[in-house]
């Protein structure tokens, strides 16, 4: 139970730094990047961040691998 419970206390933090993040505006390149699609039309708008989903897979790939290892001891 105590190992639950600190990993809650770990995901608050993280998630108190992701939101800080995107206050300052430190996401600003997500959906900017190439490879992303962005169609505006009259009346519609399609987006589609291919590029930057990768990007975001890869360094949440690499975080959750080194919690794992860090909690796995």
């Amino acid at each position: 139970m105590r190992q639950l419970g600190n990993l809650l206390i770990l995901g608050g933090v993280i998630a108190v730094l992701a939101g800080l993040a995107a206050r300052y505006g430190l996401f600003s390149w997500f959906g900017n990047l190439p490879g992303d699609i962005r169609r505006v039309g009259g009346r519609s708008a399609l987006f589609i961040p291919i590029t930057s989903m990768a990007v975001a897979s890869v360094v949440l790939t690499v975080l959750v691998n080194l919690l794992a290892r860090f909690f796995r001891g």
